[in-house]
């Protein structure tokens, strides 16, 4: 019987493998689009979603960089490089709670459908994008942590429709801080996961 294309060796190997790095080339060419599409359209719309999910983009296209970098290293090297994108990931969540919590005393107007049609195309991108890194979610924590980050950003791009509904039914912008303030949170729980990760492949090394 052929082996199966998901078995736990495969994947442990995926860092020497062409299709691993291919796919995190695609991965970081689409989030850096991204990137441009959404902090354009943020500042555009006064969204402070939209202009979180921009950062995102930006910080996972240093991600995917980052684990292109290591790719093939000693696993110690590949948890180093997965810490810093647990304090990376950290870091975007404090930012934009506060960023979030600024709207609320700087009164943001954001336009629904601004939001609507491009919180659309960033959940398209990276529901593909998750789909081509699924089979390496089970990976070490380099390669948990890019799995994360596009789970995280799928979850964080139907929040940003459900708020650009809000903002469309209410007129108010409370959804939008409020959508800003959960993908906050769930930056902080992906770092303490790969963090958490990394840190127990450090100790076993």
């Amino acid at each position: 019987m052929a082996k199966n294309c998901c078995d736990a060796a495969d994947v442990g190997d995926a860092h020497n493998n062409p299709q691993w790095r291919r796919i995190l080339w695609v991965a970081l060419a689409l989030n850096a689009i991204m990137f441009a599409v959404e902090i354009v359209a943020g500042i555009a719309a006064d969204s402070r979603a939209l202009q979180a999910d921009a950062l995102d983009f930006l910080g996972d296209s240093a991600n995917y960089a980052i684990s292109l970098g290591v790719a093939g290293m000693a696993i110690a090297w590949r948890a180093r490089a997965a810490l810093a994108k647990a304090a990376t990931m950290l870091g975007f969540g404090i930012w934009v709670l506060g960023w979030a919590l600024w709207g609320v005393f700087a009164g943001a107007s954001p336009d629904a459908g601004t939001m609507g049609i491009v919180g659309f195309l960033a959940l398209a991108v990276n529901l593909a994008v998750a789909a081509m890194l699924f089979r390496y979610r089970t990976g070490d924590a380099n390669m948990r942590s890019v799995w994360i980050c596009s789970r995280n950003d799928a979850i964080g791009n139907i929040a940003v429709l459900a708020a650009a509904i809000g903002v469309f039914g209410t007129g108010r912008a409370w959804p939008d801080l409020v959508v800003a303030s959960i993908m906050a949170g769930l930056a902080v729980w992906g770092s303490a996961e790969v963090f958490k990760q990394a840190r127990g492949e450090l100790r076993s090394t």
